[in-house]
């Protein structure tokens, strides 16, 4: 799962579309996670990144990741 390449992300979590002219705000973990995407790392590499960044049970976050990636889906900033 891949992040649109007409997605760009600034530093502090301004994402912008330029394909819809969309844009959308992140937390620092979102806008992490979503530079992972975009470099191509897999779901389970981008769990193993932030679970050793961060204090979180890989379940819980495995879980939240399938979210984020949901609510991603649902704003069309995934590739097909």
């Amino acid at each position: 799962m891949r992040i649109k390449r007409s997605v760009a992300v600034s530093e502090n979590g301004f994402v912008f579309d330029s394909s819809t002219g969309d844009s959308f705000n992140l937390n620092g973990i979102g806008r992490e996670i979503v530079e992972l995407m975009k470099n191509g790392l897999e779901q389970s590499d981008i769990t193993q990144k932030i679970i050793e960044r961060y204090e979180v049970e890989p379940a819980i976050f495995e879980q939240n990741l399938m979210d984020f990636q949901s609510m991603l889906r649902q704003f069309n900033l995934l590739e097909e």
